[in-house]
């Protein structure tokens, strides 16, 4: 290492204040609540070569901090010049922005005629303009239905704002004045990273500065490597499950091996599913240490190793290997808005992965999807329409090894701030009805899940667009661990308790009248060891705060509550004879798929799908699911090599 052990961690500590500072900036000056109040935004301090070395800990998303911008920067036509700042919301351009929301920005910071650093970041826009308000539904099927792209180009050309530019994306979307709120707030907080930067060079000099960004990332790589060589050496192989790969559609399955050597980890997702015909692609670009496919890693690696350094540095301790035209890798032009629903279920692979080699040591699934409403209507107060976010419904954390799981704030996604019921009624025409913890919900155990949200609310409009991205864990539910229980799966529910109630399943839009109330079940976190083996007090403890109900701690935990107390000759009688449970529980879907789509049969279907131009394989897909709900006394691996072989012949015809 180049620089000192002491100076390093004083360039740490003045790195991530620098990443502070831009993202308060970020926060205080942002006009949308989806940024100011729900802080879906990312900041990140650059190297010269556009890997990230520090990120804000206390504000914003946590998905990013090992985001490489090594591709896009060279796709700016002309070169940089002092002045410039950088942006593109393109997925597969450079493979930096992952769904066209997501407007990426950069600039770099010269000293004396070089490029020593940048200042990057994203904001998530409420809409981009495409197909649906919001620009997001899992109905689309191609990147193009999903709003205005803009390649990496410059906003600023050497301090001069390119207008047109502005206006050509302004004119796309649907609440231009709020666009351009957050964009402004955005370069905002990029000028803020450049003068940090230039602060710092004046203190220490470059030579300390450019080194110690280096050394940061090596410091960062030390640490993740530290943590993976405490991890027994071994193939850990683990399987999740999205409800829908499609509207409609048949279950996505993601698949890892994990292969831990040393201080080293493998992620190899071959038999992962292909492509989808809707927008739940993750674009990747096959790159073998994309962001995105790390974020259940850096978690992983944040519970071992609580204040590790994360930067692109700890990403060097692993290597991705995703199949070309995969859902994890897809081809242009595949849909990518609601990639965010296939990262949770990427996420709890990745946990059921580290989970099998490091089992004493990790939680349960967290909840594992993150419901993000909003509404397109008119304000009666205003006259105006406008796109307003809601609130993100988040449900609860994973049973842990020393402690129950957070309730109503899953450990994956606990970064999207709840909105304060008041600023939400206050700009949005929206009547919040309910808003708060689901009992019964979080996965029974000796350290029980945490519990999911719940929402209910009706608009105050005549006609009102909702959509409710995200939307899973309505069938296959989050996982229990050494005995414990799946989390609740969640649920979606138009005009609930009256003769019209509907189940909504994952429908993620739809349009509300004032008559109609609409209820948001988030998904709860699985439980960690034998139920029956909770203390009863703790039972007790959660029956009085209205979590447990009476039936549910018999039911769940074998205890028996009898006027506000615990019942212990009843509780040693519900507790008696007890087989223990297995120490993985999937839930009862996920146990029911399983019987009938065993590996053997996914083999089958990836063997013969491989052999496809990787368009052709979501039809494909569903074509043998339907096959194999047709023929239910036939195996399904029988059923897939029949189907398979039919159109081989047909096509050597």
């Amino acid at each position: 290492m180049r620089t000192n052990p002491v100076m390093l961690q004083v360039l740490r500590n003045h790195a991530r204040a620098a990443a502070e500072s831009m993202a308060t900036t970020l926060y205080r000056t942002a006009h949308s609540t989806f940024v100011k109040e729900t802080e879906d935004f990312t900041i990140q301090l650059l190297d010269a070569e556009g890997k990230s070395c520090a990120v804000p800990v206390d504000l914003g998303a946590t998905w990013y901090p090992g985001l490489d911008y090594g591709r896009a920067l060279p796709l700016v036509q002309g070169g940089y010049q002092p002045g410039d700042i950088a942006m593109t919301n393109d997925p597969y351009s450079g493979f930096l922005a992952t769904h066209s929301p997501d407007i990426v920005m950069w600039k770099p910071v010269f000293h004396e005629g070089r490029i020593i650093a940048y200042a990057g970041g994203h904001i998530h826009n409420v809409d981009v303009g495409g197909a649906v308000p919001a620009s997001l539904s899992r109905t689309l099927t191609e990147v193009h239905q999903e709003g205005i792209r803009i390649p990496p180009a410059k906003l600023y050309r050497e301090g001069v704002l390119d207008e047109g530019l502005v206006r050509v994306m302004l004119a796309n979307v649907r609440v231009p004045d709020q666009n351009w709120g957050d964009l402004k707030a955005l370069v905002a907080a990029v000028n803020t990273g450049e003068r940090r930067v230039l602060d710092l060079v004046r203190r220490f000099g470059v030579d300390t500065v450019v080194d110690g960004l280096a050394d940061l990332l090596d410091y960062a790589e030390a640490q993740a490597r530290a943590v993976l060589a405490g991890i027994p050496d071994g193939d850990y192989d683990f399987t999740e499950y999205a409800d829908e790969d499609a509207a409609g559609g048949n279950p996505l399955r993601l698949c890892l091996r994990l292969s831990i050597r040393g201080d080293s980890a493998d992620l190899d997702f071959a038999g992962t599913d292909p492509q989808t015909l809707s927008s739940l692609n993750v674009p990747t670009g096959g790159h073998p240490r994309h962001s995105l496919l790390l974020v259940g890693a850096y978690y992983v690696l944040s519970a071992l190793h609580p204040g590790i350094t994360l930067n692109f540095g700890t990403t060097r301790a692993f290597t991705c290997h995703v199949p070309e035209g995969s859902v994890l890798n897809p081809r242009f032009p595949a849909a990518v808005g609601m990639r965010s629903l296939t990262c949770g279920r990427l996420r709890s692979l990745i946990f059921g992965a580290f989970a099998r080699a490091a089992p004493d040591r990790l939680p349960a699934a967290p909840a594992g999807a993150t419901c993000i409403v909003n509404m397109a209507a008119e304000n009666p107060r205003t006259g105006q329409r406008s796109i307003s976010a809601i609130a993100p419904i988040v449900g609860g954390g994973g049973g842990m090894p020393h402690r129950d799981g957070t309730d109503g704030s899953g450990a994956d996604a606990a970064y999207l701030k709840n909105s304060p019921i008041e600023i939400t009624e206050s700009e949005a025409p929206v009547r919040i009805l309910r808003y708060g913890l689901m009992p019964d919900t979080g996965g029974p155990g000796a350290h029980r899940g945490g519990m999911a949200q719940v929402m209910e609310f009706r608009t105050t409009a005549p006609d009102a667009f909702v959509t409710a991205r995200n939307r899973d864990r309505s069938l296959f539910q989050p996982w229990g661990i050494g005995g414990g229980q799946p989390g609740a799966a969640g649920s979606f529910t138009l005009n609930p308790g009256t003769a019209g109630e509907q189940d909504l399943g994952n429908t993620d839009a739809l349009r509300l009248t004032a008559a109609d109330t609409l209820r948001i079940v988030s998904p709860a976190g699985g439980g960690r060891g034998d139920p029956f083996t909770r203390d009863p007090a703790a039972v007790l403890r959660d029956h009085r705060a209205g979590l447990v109900s009476t039936a549910g701690a018999a039911r769940d935990y074998g205890v028996a509550i009898v006027q506000d107390a615990v019942d212990e000759a009843a509780t040693a009688n519900l507790r008696a004879g007890r087989v223990a449970p297995p120490a993985f529980t999937p839930g009862a879907f996920r146990v029911a798929h399983e019987a009938r789509w065993t590996p053997a049969a996914y083999a089958a279907m990836h063997e013969g799908l491989a052999t496809l131009p990787p368009g052709w394989r979501p039809a494909m897909k569903a074509t043998l699911f339907a096959a194999v709900r047709a023929a239910p006394e036939e195996a399904a691996e029988a059923v897939i090599r029949r189907i398979l072989a039919g159109e081989q012949a047909l096509a050597a015809e």
